[in-house]
C-alpha cells in the first residue's frame, strides 16, 4: 500500500451508526487492529500489510463502544469564527479584540445568504457599516480568504462533499 492509501478519508460512525468524524485510513487501520472498531466498507483493492497478514482497507468504520459525542465540540459560534479567523477582520485584516469585532453574512441574509461556516466571517465594524447589505463585489470589498468549515470533524458539509466522491459513504449520510 502507497503513502498515498495512508491519507485516503475513512467516515467514522458511532455505535449507533451516526456519523461523527473523518479521520485518515491509517488511523481507521489502527482503530480496527486495536479492536475499538469494526470496518462497515472496504475501500475498493486496497490494503496495508503488516507483518503477519494483508488487512483490507476501509472506507467506513464503526465504534463498537458508544461514545458522547459533546454537541458544542465544534459548533457555529460567534468564538468559532472568530477563533477560526484568528481574531482578524477578513476584509481590512486588522487583528483585534473579541469586543471590536462582528460577524459578517459575506452574502447578506436579506439574500437569503445562510448563516454557516461558509458564509460569516470576522468582520471589525467600520468594515461592516462600509459593507452595509451590500456583497464584498458590489461594496469592492475583497476577503481575506473565503471562509470554511473549522476543520473536517466538525463539518457535516465537509463529509457530505467528500462523501460524494465515495459511494460507499453515502448511505450513512444524511443528505
Amino acid at each position: 500500500m502507497h503513502a498515498g492509501h495512508l491519507h485516503k478519508p475513512v467516515l467514522v460512525l458511532n455505535a449507533s451508526y451516526e456519523p461523527i468524524n473523518v479521520c485518515a485510513a491509517r488511523r481507521a487501520v489502527v482503530l480496527v487492529l486495536k479492536g475499538v472498531a469494526k470496518t462497515e466498507e472496504h475501500a475498493p483493492h486496497l490494503a496495508v500489510h503488516t507483518a503477519r497478514h494483508a488487512v483490507p482497507v476501509p472506507s467506513v468504520i464503526r465504534l463498537l463502544e458508544y461514545r458522547r459525542i459533546p454537541l458544542q465540540s465544534r459548533s457555529l459560534s460567534r468564538k468559532n469564527i472568530l477563533m477560526r479567523d484568528r481574531y482578524t477582520c477578513q476584509y481590512c485584516q486588522r487583528t483585534l479584540s473579541s469586543g471590536d469585532l462582528t460577524l459578517d453574512h459575506v452574502v447578506p441574509r436579506s439574500r437569503h445568504g445562510e448563516t454557516s461556516w461558509e458564509n460569516l466571517v470576522a468582520c471589525c465594524n467600520p468594515c461592516n457599516n462600509r459593507k452595509g447589505n451590500r456583497t464584498p463585489e458590489e461594496a469592492g470589498m475583497k476577503l481575506l480568504r473565503q471562509p470554511r468549515p473549522f476543520s473536517l470533524h466538525t463539518s457535516r458539509h465537509l463529509m457530505r462533499v467528500l462523501g460524494k466522491s465515495d459511494d460507499q459513504w453515502r448511505k450513512y449520510l444524511f443528505f
